[in-house]
C-alpha cells in the first residue's frame, strides 16, 4: 500500500486585499477541504506562492495547516528553495512539526549536474523525513528522468515522485524502473495517471472542487471508465488551466466561484483580463452542472 494515496491538494495561500497572509481564511479552507474528503494537504508549493513569502510567513503557513489538520489527513510540505541549505531548513521545519513528508524540487536556480542533483536529495534525506521528489521540467531546468529517479531512490527516505512532465508514459517507466510510488502532478492527466498506476494526485483545481476531484480519482483508480469519463470531460477545461503559467490566478478565481474566496495573488502575478475570467466562469459552470457527485 502506498504511503501517500489519493487526492492531495496543493493548497492556495489566501491573501487580504493588502497582500497579507489571511490566516483565518487559511484555517477555514483547510478545514473545508478536509470536510469535502481530500486525503492530504500540500502547503507552500508553487500554487501556494511560496516564493513570494518571507521566512516568517512561510513558517506560519505550514504551522497553521499542521495545527488545523490535527492529524486528520497527512500534510506534505513543499520545500522548494534557491539553495540546498534552505530546502533542508524547510525539511527540518516540517519534520519538527510532525508533517508526514515533504515535496522536494531538485535545484531550481541552476542547471545542476546529475551528481549535484543526487547530492541535493542526499542532503534532504539526512533530515530523515519521507520525500516525494517533484519532477517539473516544464517550469524548471532539471528533468528527473526515470533513470535519475532510480539513482535518487537509493536513499530510503525518497519514496515517491510528483510527476509533472506531461508525458503519461513516464508513469509507466517510473513504475517499471523504480520502486517509487507515483503522484500525478498535472490535473489534465489525473484520470490517465490513475489508470496508469499512479496512486496519488497532487492537485490544483480540487482546491475549488475537492469532492469532484476525489470522486474522479477514485473512479479512475478502480478502472471505472464508464463513470469517470463523463466527469473527467466536464472538468477537463478547468484542468487544462492548471498547466498554465497563470494557474494561481485561475484557481483563485475558481475558489471565488466555489464560494471560498482566497483573495488576490501577490505580484508579480497580476489580475487577468476580463476574457480570461469569463473562460474560467464558463468552464466552472459546466463542471458544476455535472450531477454525479453525491452530497
Amino acid at each position: 500500500m502506498a504511503k501517500f494515496e489519493g487526492v492531495y491538494v496543493a493548497i492556495l495561500t489566501p491573501f487580504t486585499e493588502d497582500y497579507e497572509v489571511d490566516f483565518n481564511r487559511l484555517r477555514e479552507i483547510t478545514d473545508w477541504m478536509i470536510g469535502e474528503g481530500v486525503q492530504g494537504i500540500v502547503p507552500t508549493g508553487s500554487l501556494g506562492e511560496y516564493a513570494t513569502m518571507t521566512t516568517e510567513e512561510r513558517a506560519s503557513v505550514v504551522e497553521t495547516i499542521v495545527e488545523v489538520t490535527a492529524g486528520r489527513v497527512p500534510v506534505v510540505v513543499g520545500t522548494g528553495a534557491p539553495s540546498t541549505a534552505q530546502a533542508v531548513y524547510w525539511a527540518q521545519h516540517a519534520k519538527d512539526l510532525g508533517a508526514a513528508g515533504i515535496m522536494a524540487l531538485p535545484p531550481i536556480n541552476y542547471n545542476a549536474l546529475e551528481n549535484e542533483v543526487i547530492a541535493h536529495y542526499e542532503a534532504l534525506a539526512e533530515v530523515d523525513i519521507p520525500i516525494i521528489a517533484y519532477n517539473n521540467p516544464r517550469d524548471y531546468k532539471i528533468d528527473l528522468t526515470p533513470t535519475l529517479l532510480k539513482k535518487i531512490s537509493k536513499f530510503p527516505q525518497v519514496i515517491g515522485v510528483k510527476e509533472f512532465s506531461g508525458d503519461i508514459r513516464r508513469v509507466h517507466d517510473i513504475l517499471d524502473q523504480t520502486d517509487l510510488e507515483v503522484m500525478i502532478g498535472l490535473d489534465d492527466l489525473a484520470m490517465e495517471g490513475a489508470l496508469s498506476g499512479a496512486t496519488g494526485w497532487i492537485s490544483g483545481v480540487p482546491n475549488a472542487l475537492p469532492r469532484e476531484g476525489v470522486q474522479l480519482f477514485e473512479l479512475a483508480r478502480k478502472g471505472n471508465i464508464r463513470e469517470a469519463l463523463p466527469l473527467y470531460r466536464e472538468l477537463l477545461p478547468l484542468f487544462h488551466l492548471d498547466a498554465s503559467p497563470q494557474l494561481v490566478q485561475y484557481i483563485k478565481h475558481m475558489m471565488t466561484l466555489a464560494g471560498q474566496p482566497v483573495g488576490p495573488s501577490r505580484p508579480p502575478r497580476l489580475p487577468l483580463d476580463t476574457e480570461s475570467y469569463r473562460v474560467v466562469e464558463e468552464a466552472f459552470k459546466r463542471a458544476k452542472s455535472q450531477q454525479s457527485v453525491p452530497r
